[in-house]
């Protein structure tokens, strides 16, 4: 019984361990994101920044989605990332799909 109990609580500690908080934000840039090289500029000087984990590059939105380790980045880091290679990145901000309705009276 005390090997099962040891067992499940390494196993626990291991899960817990490894739980990483995985995050995605969505950037606009300027200069806008218009061709090809732009957009391997992007991904191959980001990729580099620590707690990246995927870049994608949409031309037709001019976005670039970024999926990171939250416990080793965050977003104004991001940002910075973008700095070093000469754009301005801004922040898409998701729209209130909870917006409350006013009431008719």
């Amino acid at each position: 019984m005390k090997k099962v109990l040891v067992l499940s609580a390494m196993m626990l500690t291991a899960m817990v361990a490894l739980a990483k908080d995985i995050k995605t934000v969505v950037f606009t840039t300027n200069p806008e994101m218009h061709c090809e090289n732009c957009e391997k500029k992007i991904k191959g000087n980001l990729r580099f920044e620590k707690g990246i984990k995927s870049i994608v590059t949409d031309l037709k939105t001019k976005t670039v989605t970024i999926e990171y380790d939250a416990d080793k980045t965050n977003v104004p880091n991001i940002v910075k990332g973008f700095k070093k290679i000469k754009y301005d990145a801004t922040e898409v901000k998701k729209k209130a799909t909870n917006e409350q309705k006013p009431v008719k009276k």
